[in-house]
């Protein structure tokens, strides 16, 4: 039997795994159980699995296909990264506490209101569901390229299917079942990950010395960019790294409402920062893996590279066993990124936006009806989507990601600081969304012409910053005092 068959047989073996997952955490499910599991998630589980939701296709794929041109650049928004999660547990994490949010956008209606309670959530809504489909996309198109069309099965019936499985061990359960399914998929990833480096090593007959002797030499453990025009510089990487940990951690509903499924503050905390700490070891190590496969399609003359290099390595370089591993990391990295992204945004929209809680009228059936069909349509947009992505067909995936991060993400980090940093308040008015609308629109422009504007010069990562900063004062200009 072929090696893509027994593949694909191992993928259902582990839809199924996670499909007993979800019928044994999806007992007595509510809403309030698929929402914030019953604030019942014990903080080493939430942590651990974490890890998975953040690192995601993009990080087993993307990052060590960087290293051959920007070497160990990436790092520095790793380091970054680190630092906005110290943020988001001792600043963000204590207010959501205190008022006992379900959705973490709620801060905004205590704040302000509806209207910049509203425009928050559907910032949100908008802004996970481009990054998570993005990520999702790269995974299903590397299985269809390097397995699925072996097997003659077209890209649309893969994507479908791979929602379909999704959709059917999160309908129930939720973050109850998410928080345990993303564990195990952590640990997979993670045991991909380190086999994947200790039989590359062993192949080329490298010891761990050895190979960072061989990657200096190649120039691929450089790490701190001091070019200043370049958007890869040190300090544009750390700070835009913390930017976008602040935003894209602290003020997203899928990383929060796992967060705030602890049982208590000091628990979720603890998660926090271990959570951290952990991913930036993780993330040296795969950065460390780019370094190998690099170093072995030098040896080897082998042509591939970005998103393309470790997938080409896995399944026509390396030995059959190194192929499964492959493919049982990628899996492994590919449900965390749709899963949570899923469950979240149909939170957000039960509770911002449809209100599902001030429906005084329906009772917890009519809202778990409600619930699920909200559920199905967030699983039939992610598959329109998917199949936008892969028209466009952008290898860059990871710059794409960040990059509408910066514009999506910049209103929400801008929303939240006003409402922390000021006592203003804001009108009930349509002005409130056009405050947010406007700095989008500027960041993209200095995105599109600083270049030619200052001989080179890139923002990076700090567009997003850039792009809150904007927000903050743009609600300055229409705010009141109280």
């Amino acid at each position: 039997m072929q090696l893509s068959v027994w593949l694909s047989i191992l993928l259902l073996l582990y839809f199924g795994v996670l499909l007993w997952i979800a019928r044994l955490t999806s007992k007595d499910a509510s809403n309030e159980s698929f929402f914030i599991g019953k604030r019942r998630s014990p903080w080493y589980v939430v942590a651990f699995g974490m890890i998975g939701t953040s690192l995601s296709g993009v990080t087993f794929v993307s990052v060590p296909g960087t290293v051959g041109a920007q070497g160990f650049h990436y790092f520095q928004v790793v380091l970054g990264y680190f630092l906005g999660y110290f943020v988001v547990a001792f600043v963000l994490l204590p207010v959501y506490y205190k008022l006992g949010l379900t959705s973490i956008y709620t801060f905004l209606q205590h704040r302000f209101g509806m209207v910049a309670y509203k425009t928050g959530a559907s910032f949100f809504i908008v802004s996970r569901t481009i990054g998570a489909t993005a990520r999702l996309y790269l995974v299903i198109n590397v299985l269809q390229l390097f397995l699925l069309n072996d097997l003659g099965i077209p890209f649309a019936w893969s994507a479908s299917a791979i929602l379909l499985m999704i959709l059917l061990y999160t309908i129930q359960g939720g973050v109850k079942t998410i928080v345990w399914t993303d564990t195990l998929q952590t640990f997979f990833m993670l045991a991909g990950l380190g086999l994947c480096t200790y039989m590359l090593l062993d192949d080329m007959g490298m010891s761990i010395n050895s190979s960072l002797a061989a990657m200096e030499e190649k120039n691929f453990l450089r790490m701190v960019n001091a070019e200043w025009k370049s958007p890869s510089h040190f300090l544009k990487h750390i700070l835009g790294g913390a930017l976008v940990t602040i935003s894209m951690t602290g003020m997203d509903q899928e990383m929060m409402q796992k967060n705030i499924s602890v049982t208590r503050l000091k628990d979720s905390q603890k998660n926090m920062v271990v959570f951290a700490c952990v991913l930036v070891l993780v993330n040296f190590l795969f950065l460390y893996l780019g370094g190998l496969l690099h170093l072995y399609a030098g040896n080897q003359d082998i042509g591939a590279r970005g998103d393309d290099l470790f997938p080409h390595v896995a399944m026509f370089e390396m030995s059959p066993l190194f192929a499964v591993v492959f493919i049982v990391g990628l899996i492994s990295a590919l449900f965390p990124s749709a899963d949570g992204a899923i469950t979240a945004l149909t939170s957000s929209f039960c509770i911002d936006v449809f209100g599902i809680n001030r429906q005084q009228h329906l009772n917890e059936n009519q809202r778990i009806r409600i619930r699920k069909w909200v559920h199905y349509s967030f699983a039939l947009i992610f598959l329109l989507l998917v199949y936008v992505f892969k028209w466009v067909d952008n290898k860059s995936i990871i710059d794409v990601i960040l990059k509408l991060a910066g514009y999506t993400y910049g209103p929400l980090l801008g929303l939240f600081a006003f409402g922390l940093l000021t006592r203003r308040q804001l009108p009930e008015s349509r002005t409130v969304v056009f405050a947010c609308l406007l700095p989008i629109a500027l960041v993209y422009l200095a995105d599109a012409n600083l270049a030619n504007w200052f001989d080179g010069f890139s923002l990076g990562f700090l567009n997003l910053g850039l792009n809150g900063a904007l927000t903050f004062a743009c609600l300055y200009f229409i705010s009141k005092k109280t």
